[in-house]
């Protein structure tokens, strides 16, 4: 993953001078699962905000990195029986840095279509939960988590629209004898909403 993200930056790099450029600022919507909870509890997602910006590196065929600030949130709960004893949201806070690349399947003057993936890596910044009911902290957490993200794109003249998927590839909670065995992973779905800034249809 490390070679892979390095190999994607080099290209990055090397693209800028002579590609079509854009840059892209946006503001979005997510809701992020955790799979898999142990048992006797559960994980719903709740809807958090993302921030951010990603530029477009190509023609038809384009590189798409990016970094997002995003608050994600999920509800957990604690069952005795049939009844829930304890309910709370834990609020993360994310960096967020992608990798992505992607193809236009429609490539008009007044209309785009993107497809994108690639690999991202999510930095934990902090760890919350609103009503304090359940006692969690950072220390429970990984302190990152590698993804793959997919998604597409719509570019209507100025301004651009992305649902996105991100399937998370490194476990949630550190190896402590709590949740040693749980093999929980992040699910987050998202759109956004930004701004075309740049030449995508220089020659």
């Amino acid at each position: 993953m490390k070679k892979l993200m390095t190999t994607l930056a080099f290209a990055t790099t090397t693209a800028i001078a002579s590609a079509q450029f854009q840059v892209n600022p946006q503001i979005g919507l997510n809701f992020q699962k955790i799979t898999d909870p142990k048992p006797g509890s559960d994980f719903k997602a709740a809807l958090g905000w993302t921030v951010g910006a990603d530029a477009r590196i190509g023609d038809r065929l384009f590189l798409q990195p990016g970094i997002f600030l995003g608050r994600n949130a999920t509800t957990m709960s604690v069952s005795e029986g049939t009844a829930v004893a304890v309910k709370d949201d834990l609020i993360r806070t994310n960096l967020k840095l992608r990798a992505m690349a992607g193809y236009r399947i429609i490539d008009t003057y007044q209309f785009d279509m993107r497809f994108m993936f690639g690999p991202s890596y999510d930095v934990l910044m902090s760890v919350d939960s609103k009503d304090n009911n359940i006692d969690w902290n950072r220390g429970d957490f990984n302190a990152g988590s590698f993804n793959i993200e997919a998604g597409f794109g719509f570019d209507m003249g100025l301004f651009t629209l992305a649902p996105t998927a991100s399937f998370g590839l490194s476990k949630v909670f550190k190896d402590d004898p709590n949740v040693s065995n749980v093999d929980s992973k992040y699910m987050t779905y998202g759109l956004t909403i930004g701004m075309n800034f740049g030449d995508d249809d220089a020659q």
